[in-house]
């Protein structure tokens, strides 16, 4: 039956060229469909088939069957006679009738519907004992408020764990089908990555280290991204459904493949905490930031103060040069400096201007005026044609600026000294984000982080204002490997960095670098240096 599966797979892989070709990108993402790989798919079936005894007779199941890749690679690993029953779940019609249609006469019993339900409904099909799948990659913001909700209390029900509401549709697959399968099952899961690192992650994090026994965490180079249509760095995960022993080790392995993996570890599972993040196994050799214990002795949160810049609600509407705001007659009391976006910021030391604006070719202003639309009417009509032609572009029914009152009042940030991206691209040497010392007046968006500092730090700054620039020394000499571990990576090697992750890495060094500072941190009580 080998070569019928070959020319059967082949006919599959055209059926799925053929149907992607007629989804748009954005239908695809919001519906979370993005076909498995076969090379991927047989990947991961071997590396299951290895977990196995020979003679185990194979229960399988994938909840979101696709066009059927995963059957493929079972029917291609795994002998005929071992398979004693398969069934496949899909919600779109299209691709259950391609799947019933290819893998029928093979045995795959194909169910047309949502596997949310059909994993909790009784008697729908024995319980499997394989689960090989790529769940749906459906964010929260695209699932309907009724079923995100109604989703959520079926998880929670089911697992007894708090579950965020912004978690993605692929982790209640996770738990739901875990339920279900019979105990001592093996599940191998392709899975988005993120929820190593994010914080609604935390409850698939939790379950796999307390009630499962999780064997295997493979992530892939984030530059090499699994799917050719979807930026998302991948993970897979493999675990038994048993309850892990004191003695149980996690692999974590990256980058290469699953037989061949670039970096591995072996963590103790006593050493995995859910509230932490998973991206730090295996570690990066060349990453100095950490202790070999694994903890920084003094975070950067413990010097600094970190937030996100402002968000607007519409850059397109209070943000303009500032020279073509004092052309409209805008109020210059009402007109503030502001940094533009970091790829028009090529500067990373900002001088100020007479008025506070940083010296740069075109410099920004935002609007911020909270008064009351009467007193705006009344008394700065200017400013108040201006917000009335806004309004007349619908601005006013966007998310931010209708839970405002009045609409065009804006987030409050003080002016920070020191500010760092919050996206970036960087590999081996090359740093994601940029660190920037504002000497201006200028506040800045969302796209930036705005670093305060804070406490001994700030005391010494105010006595010493020279040592600024040592602290702007430390911050460029961040190497980019400690700020990619602290952050966040997304398929394509795009990198985040979230106010905590920030405040996660070490300034053992900056504190050596200024004599004061360490004086006056080694006389405090508040660290334990």
């Amino acid at each position: 039956m080998g070569l019928e599966v070959a020319r059967t797979e082949k006919r599959r892989i055209a059926l799925q060229t053929e149907f992607d070709g007629q989804r748009s990108q954005a239908q695809r993402n919001r519906l979370g469909q993005f076909a498995t790989p076969a090379d991927l798919a047989l990947e991961i079936a071997d590396f299951v088939k290895s977990l196995l005894e020979d003679d185990q007779a194979i229960h399988f199941c994938d909840p979101a069957v696709g066009t059927g890749a995963f059957y493929s690679a079972l029917r291609t690993v795994f002998a005929d006679n071992s398979i004693a029953s398969a069934v496949g779940v899909e919600i779109d019609p299209s691709l259950a009738r391609i799947a019933r249609e290819l893998w029928g006469r093979f045995g795959l019993r194909v169910v047309e519907g949502d596997f949310t339900r059909f994993a909790t409904s009784a008697g729908q099909a024995r319980r499997p004992n394989v689960i090989l799948t790529n769940p749906p990659y459906v964010r929260h913001h695209h699932m309907e408020r009724e079923y995100k909700a109604a989703i959520q209390r079926l998880s929670q029900k089911s697992v007894g764990l708090r579950i965020s509401g912004l978690t993605g549709l692929y982790v209640h697959f996770v738990l739901l089908a875990t339920e279900w399968m019979s105990d001592g099952g093996i599940g191998a899961w392709l899975i988005p990555s993120e929820f190593m690192d994010v914080n609604y992650g935390e409850a698939l994090r939790r379950y796999l280290s307390e009630r499962v026994t999780l064997i295997r965490i493979h992530r892939f180079d984030p530059q090499n991204v699994q799917f050719d249509d979807a930026l998302v760095s991948s993970a897979v995960v493999v675990f038994r459904k048993t309850v892990p022993s004191d003695s149980t080790e996690v692999r974590f392995t990256l980058g290469g493949s699953l037989e061949e993996p670039a970096v591995l570890q072996d963590v103790p599972l006593s050493r995995l905490c859910p509230n932490e993040k998973w991206t730090l196994y295996p570690p990066d050799p060349k990453d100095e930031s950490r202790t070999c214990n694994g903890k920084s002795r003094l975070k950067f949160s413990d010097l600094f103060e970190v937030r996100r810049g402002i968000a607007t609600g519409s850059d397109k509407t209070f943000i303009l040069p500032r020279d073509e705001a004092l052309r409209l007659g805008l109020p210059e009391k009402w007109l503030k400096p502001i940094l533009p976006s970091p790829r028009h910021l090529k500067r990373t030391i900002l001088e100020a201007d007479t008025a506070g604006y940083p010296k740069i070719e075109t410099p920004l202003a935002v609007i911020d005026c909270a008064l009351p639309e009467a007193v705006v009417r009344e008394d700065y009509p200017t400013l108040w044609a201006y917000f009335c032609e806004a309004e007349k572009t619908g601005v006013t029914n966007r998310y931010l600026l209708r839970r405002r009152t009045p609409w065009y009042k804006l987030e409050q940030r003080k002016v920070a000294p020191f500010l760092c991206t919050y996206m970036g691209r960087g590999a081996k040497e090359k740093r994601p984000f940029r660190f920037i010392w504002n000497r201006t007046a200028a506040t800045a968006t969302n796209l930036y982080l705005l670093v305060y500092p804070r406490d001994h730090l700030a005391r010494v700054l105010r006595s010493r204002s020279e040592r600024a620039a040592e602290v702007f020394e430390f911050l460029c000499g961040i190497s980019g490997v400690d700020l990619r571990n602290a952050g966040r990576v997304y398929g394509g090697g795009l990198h985040k960095m979230e106010p905590k992750e920030l405040g996660a890495i070490s300034v053992d060094a900056l504190v050596r670098m200024i004599p004061e500072l360490e004086s006056a941190i080694s006389r405090s009580t508040l660290f334990d240096v």
